[in-house]
């Protein structure tokens, strides 16, 4: 496959790639999502790779989630709600090398599921955590909800998707959402720190741990694949479309007046 939205390099055995999309803040469409499935399967399953880094361009930001411009009711690729998150979500998991997280800005909505579902997160001080969906109209209610609650804990996942508030990298390292956090203009060196660490132990030892630690959530794929069947029927929605709409044209949405039976 030839990348249009993402880059993909490999370095002594690392494997990065880079969400390419920085004048959207590094959010996906549907053919961003098809491109890290298959950089991600790529480096996954290459013997010589021993890791696999995740980042996006640019200093603003990790991840934005769905890219709400091309988002009619429903996003603009193949899957439940025109984006294969499933696909994507269960990739990162699946494939059986660490994945890394590199944070160095917004990693919010999607974004910060995508950071979430890696095995290990590095963040830039400069970094913000936080979701959205029910500020904007959507919602994650597989791993988004469910993968959240276990690794923060459920009065703070709660809190997370009920608020939408946005968190510094100091506050999600307590949380739990980050290993570490340094300044900004170190965080490459720490994150080759990590890779070079993982890359002196043993290929699969870390293969049967990272089964053996998602063994423990899987269940939540089946929550996850239910959830977004539910979402694609949202989406349908006036109120959700409300979501869009009021972002768009940057407003406060008033979701409550398409609420019926309540």
């Amino acid at each position: 496959m030839a990348y249009q939205d993402i880059l993909y390099e490999v370095h002594e055995g690392i494997a990065r790639i880079t969400i390419n999309r920085p004048d959207t803040f590094n959010s996906f469409r549907g053919i961003t999502c098809d491109e890290l499935i298959d950089a991600l399967n790529r480096a996954g399953w290459n013997r010589k790779i021993g890791v696999v880094v995740l980042t996006g361009a640019g200093d603003k930001a990790f991840c934005t989630g769905g890219d709400l411009s091309s988002h009619e009711g429903a996003y603009d690729g193949r899957g439940t709600i025109g984006l294969p998150l499933e696909a994507l979500q269960s990739v990162i998991r699946d494939i059986p090398k660490p994945v890394i997280a590199r944070v160095q800005g917004y990693s919010i909505g999607g974004g910060n599921v995508l950071a979430l579902l890696c095995d290990l997160t590095i963040a830039s001080e400069r970094a913000i955590f936080g979701q959205v969906g029910p500020r904007m109209g959507s919602v994650d209610p597989g791993f988004g909800c469910a993968f959240l609650a276990r690794t923060i804990g459920e009065k703070r996942a709660r809190e997370m998707w009920y608020l939408c508030r946005r968190y510094t990298a100091e506050e999600a390292f307590r949380m739990g959402l980050a290993n570490c956090v340094v300044p900004h203009e170190k965080l490459d060196e720490e994150v080759q720190r990590w890779c070079d660490e993982i890359m002196e132990r043993s290929p699969t030892a870390l293969a049967i741990a990272k089964r053996a630690f998602n063994a423990d959530t899987e269940h939540q794929r089946g929550i996850s694949a239910l959830g977004l069947q539910a979402v694609g029927l949202y989406y349908d929605t006036d109120e959700s479309k409300e979501g869009v709409t009021a972002f768009k044209e940057k407003r406060k949405p008033q979701f409550r007046k398409f609420v019926k039976g309540a």
